[in-house]
């Protein structure tokens, strides 16, 4: 998969950044063309080699139709995790890794549940608070719209299901 400069794209597990640049480093005699990326969250640069752009899971921002899909979900879709949290976490965090936004919205729903029960660990409250953010994002992004817009529309199909949108912490 090639990109372009100015090019969204999501970086999975931190969220959605722009190539900046595309440049050229040697190694010896070995040559690399790397793509430079600034992640939106947080302004960070990511440096990711041509060769590992499918091992890092670099992609395309989701499409406006996946986009619906997953604000489907969100309104009805019911999460199946593990009960016991060390093998919900290590599930969940499979799933940020993968990078897919339906798998996160998987995440984010999941432990808002578990959080509407009782009280989520330190790192599960990172880690619904890391879907949050790039989901929001991201839908952002895929619909063109502002970020309290997407946090508006998230929120809708949160709450026909009967959840309500968690602040940001």
């Amino acid at each position: 998969m090639t990109f372009q400069v100015g090019e969204k794209v999501v970086y999975p597990n931190h969220g959605v950044g722009t190539i900046e640049n595309i440049s050229s480093r040697s190694f010896g005699t070995q040559q690399e063309r790397f793509y430079l990326l600034r992640l939106a969250p947080t302004s960070m640069t990511v440096m990711v080699p041509f060769s590992h752009v499918g091992d890092v899971g670099l992609r395309k921002v989701t499409k406006c139709s996946e986009i619906n899909r997953v604000l489907t979900y969100l309104a009805a879709g019911r999460p199946c995790c593990a009960q016991d949290w060390k093998d919900r976490f290590k599930e969940n965090s499979d799933k940020m890794k993968g990078g897919s936004l339906l798998e996160i919205a998987e995440v984010f729903k999941a432990l808002l549940i578990i959080q509407s029960a009782k009280p989520l660990s330190f790192r599960e409250k990172k880690m619904l608070e890391r879907a949050r953010s790039m989901l929001i994002l991201e839908t952002s992004v895929a619909r063109a719209v502002t970020e309290p817009d997407a946090i508006t529309l998230i929120g809708k199909s949160l709450a026909k299901c009967g959840l309500a949108m968690p602040a940001a912490l």
